[in-house]
């Protein structure tokens, strides 16, 4: 979107619905007030609805349903994350995209859009990205070794759930990167890396949720084990609102990631668990391990303790909840 279209969306934003003089307005812009006039013709076309009074000037009354970029930078209370925001109505992955552009642009760059039709889950299983949820990649240069990217994961589920509690909801993590509600799924994470020499040059982090998604429009053989933020909460909810509180939340955490000792992450991950203390059975690519989960290990690996006693300690892998 023009940059002018954006600040004055922001300016009206700030003014609460109380109007603005389109002399105010170019002013603060530079322009004059018969190209505020035309950028506001623009701004409605994008489904913003502006009341226009003659010598009072220009009031906002309601913005589309869409994460635009611009309304999700108004009032965004990060230092780095979402300051560079792409912005698509439909991809095959965002992922894909952020993959492609993470040379380029900077730490903390988000690709989003409103649908993907080939989102991806871990191991290679497919996501549904239907209208209503929010799809997004955020580009991340830690500078750390390679092994720390399950931490990454761990991480952006505590953001996640974090986010999903101040909502309201009852959000817990599965191992490693499901986000359920009631032990229904609500958010998938896929973390991809490249890395050179045992150390990581970017890391696309990718998250995808069920914000105002309808659960019967999913396919039959997983509509039980889903659920949406919508159906948990009865209404819709929010999701520029939303998603502005998770990427302060996801900062957060990944401040604390590159200052502090990850065990004080651990020690919440925990705390907001539906795997710890299960019985669960783990899918390796070369092996199956059944056991009780007692716990997060500092390099973000579950342990597992079999039937025999012997600690199993797990980097990766498919948890299934047995009780």
């Amino acid at each position: 979107m023009n940059g002018n279209k954006a600040e004055i969306i922001r300016i009206l934003k700030s003014s609460e619905g109380k109007p603005v003089s389109g002399q105010e307005i170019g002013s603060k812009l530079g322009i004059t007030r018969a190209m505020v006039w035309k950028y506001i013709k623009e701004i409605k076309k994008d489904g913003y609805e502006i009341q226009s009074s003659p010598k009072v000037g220009y009031a906002l009354k309601s913005s589309p349903d869409m994460l635009y970029p611009e309304q999700i930078k108004a009032g965004l209370e990060t230092s780095m994350l979402g300051k560079e925001i792409l912005y698509y109505d439909e991809v095959e992955s965002t992922n894909i995209i952020a993959k492609e552009i993470a040379d380029k642009y900077p730490e903390g760059t988000i690709v989003i859009a409103e649908t993907q039709d080939k989102g991806r889950g871990r191991m290679g299983s497919e996501w549904q990205s239907m209208p209503g949820g929010i799809w997004f990649s955020v580009i991340l240069k830690p500078s750390v070794p390679l092994e720390y990217a399950a931490k990454i994961t761990l991480l952006a589920g505590l953001a996640v759930t974090r986010a999903m509690q101040n909502l309201g909801v009852d959000a817990r993590i599965k191992w490693p990167n499901d986000v359920l509600i009631r032990g229904k799924k609500v958010c998938g994470i896929l973390t991809e890396v490249d890395a050179e020499v045992e150390k990581i040059e970017h890391i696309i982090l990718g998250i995808g949720i069920n914000a105002n998604v309808k659960t019967n429009e999913f396919r039959d053989e997983i509509k039980e084990n889903i659920t949406s933020l919508e159906a948990e909460l009865g209404k819709p909810i929010d999701r520029v609102s939303f998603i502005k509180d998770l990427f302060f939340e996801l900062e957060q955490q990944y401040i604390k990631f590159k200052t502090q000792q990850f065990s004080s992450i651990v020690s919440e991950w925990i705390s907001v668990s539906d795997t710890i203390g299960r019985k669960v059975t783990v899918t390796t690519p070369t092996r199956i391990i059944e056991g009780k989960a007692v716990g997060i290990t500092d390099r973000g690996a579950l342990l597992v303790q079999s039937k025999n006693n012997v600690r199993e300690e797990i980097i990766a892998g498919r948890c299934r909840h047995s009780e």
